[in-house]
């Protein structure tokens, strides 16, 4: 009996591999194995969610595979040639490993609203979103599919022979993905009638769709200038010697309902609110689920209630009725600025500042947004409305939100990777930086107080709200269709104070009783005007908050 050779060792069997040689394949197998690739690794939140009500159903897993596979293929055949192919995939890889990780830990759904929020993210955002939870992913489904890419050698063929062989790929791609979807037809109509928003996880054609709708929309809206939404604004006349009107509009960030103690919140999130008078709106909603639909929204006339994203873009805000009436406005910003509804107007960028005690390591505190208001005020003659937008509880990095002081409930989650968490300790994080937000507040009032020359008042209202891990979710920008209440039920809170309330008529009890039905970010428009007594034909009496409890 013979004896057996050992079995050489792995190292010399690597060894005798030849790492010269580079696979030929042609760009149509390229663009299938991507296909693959994409639909089968890198759309876990995508498979979660379509499957949930069809456990174990194979007929309807396959069907949809090849659905979503012959998708890919077919963009993916027009898309890659033999001299773009390498270069444009490089870019899916890491695009797509960046969105399955957000997608994957968050819970975001990568509609066009989303992708806006991504495109026009500063660099401090971005920077707070790049943890080391960020490796496994752009490993695995970006640079080892990258290493191998660029191994591979492209067939070269006549543009003749490639144009026919182009299209008899794409013809099959198109038949068996329609075949393949034949397989479990009622099930997929379905799901794409009642559960639409499953396409924004399908990746990498969400985000693709998601970005040829922002470049569509930003082309000829954007850089146009705004038009105004009327012509025929004017103040009413005061009497002489009358104190001017200051009204400070707060703009809260990612602020929810849920977590705010005036609303009915069992913990104490407002303690400061509590004690100063405010006049409390606890059942608020927000025209959007992000900032980059939210602020334009609601400073615009064409709110929720007729939204027409195209108008809101495309016309100016009322803070520029409020100075074509005469009424000086400026826009004091410690986050990424007033998403075009200042344009032309003062704006002062505070969260690069270097104030010592409140400003650190490029962020600001938003104390920062009180410091020197007063001569900023003055600055300008007459009626003045200021805007101050806050950085709030924007996260994941709810941390660094807050000062020291202001931890008062632990333990917390020191780290922008909420999954490195327990949901107690996101919640904890969360709520010490509400109560930042409750004690600046607090601070803007008395500032207000410390002005006698002026009848002052103040409006805070946080943009949109936030998911804490609800269904799973975090963070914000659901498709606001689907979006959850957490995410629309927002804070707004009033103070005025008594020489404002007495010169202006304002019935505070009749205020207070009606601050407690519905109210939405439509009412802005018109309150704010209603409130500093400019009349135009844009102004509309039965969204303004005030009208009812005002002489």
């Amino acid at each position: 009996m013979s004896a057996s050779l050992p079995r050489p060792g792995l190292g010399a069997r690597l060894r005798t591999i030849d790492w010269s040689h580079r696979p030929e394949v042609s760009v149509e197998t390229l663009a299938l194995g991507a296909s693959v690739f994409f639909a089968l690794a890198c759309n876990r939140p995508f498979w979660h969610s379509a499957m949930a009500a069809h456990a174990g159903a194979i007929g309807f897993a396959l069907a949809l595979a090849t659905l979503l596979i012959g998708v890919h293929a077919l963009l993916f055949g027009l898309l890659f040639w033999r001299w773009n192919a390498k270069v444009l995939l490089t870019v899916l890889l890491v695009a797509t490993a960046l969105a399955t990780h957000y997608m994957s830990s968050y819970g975001v759904y990568l509609d066009a609203d989303m992708l806006r929020n991504v495109l026009h993210t500063d660099h401090k955002e971005s920077r707070e979103l790049l943890t080391p939870a960020l490796i496994a992913p752009l490993l695995c489904y970006a640079l080892l599919p990258i290493a191998l890419l660029w191994r591979l050698r492209l067939k070269r063929r006549s543009w003749g022979r490639a144009l026919a062989i182009r299209l008899i790929f794409l013809a099959s791609v198109a038949v068996v993905g329609a075949a393949g979807s034949m397989l479990s037809f009622q099930d997929l109509s379905a799901l794409m009638r009642n559960h639409r928003e499953v396409r924004y996880l399908a990746t990498p054609i969400n985000y693709l769709v998601a970005l040829r709708q922002n470049l569509e929309s930003d082309s000829p809206i954007e850089r146009a200038p705004k038009q105004p939404v009327e012509h025929d604004a004017t103040a009413t006349p005061r009497a002489s010697g009358s104190r001017p009107r200051l009204l400070l509009i707060v703009l809260g960030e990612t602020a929810r309902a849920q977590n705010w103690s005036l609303d009915g919140y069992a913990r104490q999130t407002t303690p400061e609110l509590a004690q100063a008078g405010v006049v409390n709106f606890p059942d608020m909603h927000s025209c959007g689920t992000s900032t980059e639909v939210s602020v334009p929204c609601m400073f615009s006339p064409y709110g929720r209630h007729d939204y027409d994203e195209d108008a809101i873009r495309g016309h100016q805000s009322f803070l520029h009725v409020l100075e074509h009436a005469g009424i000086g406005t400026l826009w004091r910003d410690n986050q990424s600025g007033c998403k075009g509804v200042c344009d032309g107007l003062p704006l002062q960028q505070l969260d690069d500042a270097a104030k010592p005690g409140v400003c650190r390591d490029g962020r600001c505190m938003d104390e920062i947004l009180l410091d020197d208001l007063a001569a900023q005020v003055r600055a300008r003659p007459g009626d003045r409305v200021v805007v101050l937008h806050q950085l709030g509880n924007h996260g994941p990095a709810y941390f660094q939100r807050y000062p020291a002081g202001f931890r008062r409930f632990a333990p917390t989650c020191d780290t922008a990777e909420l999954g490195a968490c327990s949901r107690e300790q996101i919640v904890n994080t969360y709520d010490n930086a509400l109560l930042y937000t409750d004690h600046f507040l607090a601070r803007t009032i008395g500032t207000l107080r410390s002005l006698p020359d002026y009848d002052s008042a103040m409006i805070y209202l946080s943009d949109h709200g936030e998911s804490l891990g609800e269904k799973g979710l975090y963070l914000h920008g659901v498709p606001y269709a689907i979006a959850p209440q957490e995410q629309t039920h927002v804070p707004m809170v009033m103070w005025f104070s008594p020489e404002f309330a007495h010169a202006r008529g304002l019935d505070l009890a009749c205020l207070r009783q009606r601050a407690g039905g519905r109210a939405d970010q439509d009412n802005l428009f018109s309150s704010v005007l209603g409130l500093m007594q400019v009349r135009t034909s844009a102004y509309d009496r039965s969204r303004d908050l005030f009208a009812q409890c005002s002489g």
